[in-house]
């Protein structure tokens, strides 16, 4: 008996890599952003904040730098590893009813 696997479509299992990629990165950013917000951000009097370019610290490092750490990883990801995929030739249905493009 053949396995599910042998009979996958590629664009299937090139689409499942990409959505397991960047699953991946956004459970790290998750857990960097929550556990990095929770240590620096709470607990903290207005005296013993710091600011980065009028951010408080904790925000410029637990949130501005990983969100734009994943725009620029998104980016690099979009252009570089994900392909395009080759869906097959387009056959006509004659079940389905002709669509007016006007």
């Amino acid at each position: 008996m053949a396995s599910t696997a042998d009979n996958e479509d590629p664009v299937v299992g090139s689409a499942r890599r990409e959505a397991l990629w960047i699953f991946l990165i956004w459970c790290a950013a998750l857990v960097y952003c929550v556990t990095y917000s929770a240590w620096y951000g709470y607990g903290k009097t207005a005296a013993e904040l710091t600011f980065v370019l009028g951010f408080p610290s904790w925000v410029f490092w637990g949130i501005i730098v990983p969100w734009g750490v994943c725009t620029v990883l998104s980016a690099c990801f979009t252009w570089f590893v994900i392909s395009d995929d080759p869906l097959g030739a387009e056959t006509e249905n004659p079940d389905e009813p002709e669509k007016d493009h006007a």
